[in-house]
């Protein structure tokens, strides 16, 4: 499952250094705007700590992480719904991923120029918004005309959807983005070709080591940390990050806490595969049913599927592995209805 997430902001406020934390790959960090001009992409692990305890009563040869990709846009300027700083292009890139993470600059460093002058997170973000905001709004302005001339015809369903955009207009005219707005399902559906960059989830990073009441958001989450540390602690021998992350007297990472942060923010869950051979996360849609999470695991699984023995992870544990766990009653047989809950231990059954 390739669900993507696009790390944007303006130009110097640690984009690429999270990003080089994140995967160690070395994208270019250097103090001017856009060194960044194609996005580079990484597939990042998501830390679990389940995975290892199923691991240490299974004992298998290989432990396999589930992982999210995050894609490194080029900074966004002022004007960029209107092209400034190669603006459509980056707005592009951002538009083929599934969700946001927006960094705002909270550090003060007078070798790091900031693109306008002064340390101002509040006025960061509602510059990055409003680019966003406004390109929607240009996109939703010319689907909405082209509706209403079609809609002329008397036609119910371009009546619905002239009705729809209408709505996204409104807000997205009112400075806000159009996730604010409430849609359900099918509105979700009809508006899924617009692509719009307001309606996807967002997640934001302060750059900081200040508390973050000192900026509010409205619309998602937000997560401080400072990514130069953050880089440097990634730098560390992994035997020796979990250390280091303790003298600092952390329970965990920043970049641990926004790893998680971004997987649940796509909607995802996890769940397991274990046996001698190997123990592996898998990663399903929540409200994912048996037989698509089977499908994740091999397309034959889904169109073969006969059922699903499943167990949660703490009660694999607590009964000391598989026969165990049989031999207590504790392994539950699903059907095809079943939805896989987040923590499953799952084995599935398949014709051939």
């Amino acid at each position: 499952m390739s669900l993507s997430i696009g790390i944007v902001g303006l130009p110097n406020v640690g984009k690429s250094t999270l990003f080089n934390a994140l995967t160690k790959n070395k994208a270019e960090a250097s103090n001017y705007p856009f060194c960044t001009i194609d996005p580079n992409v990484g597939v990042v692990k998501v830390p679990d700590e389940r995975l290892e305890k199923i691991a240490a009563i299974s004992k298998p040869a290989k432990i396999i992480p589930t992982v999210v990709e995050f894609v490194d846009i080029a900074g966004l300027v002022k004007g960029a719904s209107q092209g400034e700083g190669l603006g459509n292009q980056f707005l592009s890139h951002i538009r083929e991923c599934d969700a946001i993470c927006e960094v705002i600059r909270g550090f003060v460093d007078e070798n790091v120029v900031h693109v306008s002058g002064k340390i101002d997170p509040a006025d960061d973000k509602e510059t990055i918004s409003l680019e966003l905001i406004l390109a929607d709004l240009g996109t939703v302005e010319k689907r909405l005309a082209k509706v209403l001339k079609e809609a002329k015809s008397g036609d119910k369903e371009l009546a619905k959807l002239a009705g729809l955009l209408s709505r996204l207009k409104e807000i997205l005219a009112a400075g806000k983005p159009a996730r604010q707005l409430s849609l359900n399902d099918e509105e979700m559906l009809i508006i899924k070709s617009l692509n719009l960059l307001t309606v996807k989830p967002i997640i934001y990073i302060l750059n900081s080591d200040e508390e973050k009441d000192k900026l509010k958001v409205e619309d998602g989450d937000i997560i401080v940390l400072n990514a130069k540390l953050e880089e440097e602690i990634s730098n560390l021998p992994e035997e020796e990050q979990g250390e280091y992350i303790k003298e600092l007297g952390l329970a965990e990472s920043g970049l641990a806490k926004f790893i998680k942060a971004s997987y649940k923010l796509l909607g995802l869950i996890t769940f397991f595969t274990t046996g001698t051979d190997e123990t592996r996360a898998w990663t399903v849609k929540e409200g994912a049913k048996a037989p698509e999470a089977a499908g994740v695991i091999h397309t034959d699984f889904s169109k073969g599927f006969v059922r699903a023995e499943a167990i949660n992870w703490q009660k694999f544990i607590e009964a000391g592995g598989e026969q165990k766990a049989r031999e207590k009653g504790l392994i539950r047989t699903e059907g095809k209805d079943y939805v896989v809950q987040d923590g499953d231990i799952c084995h599935f059954l398949v014709s051939k």
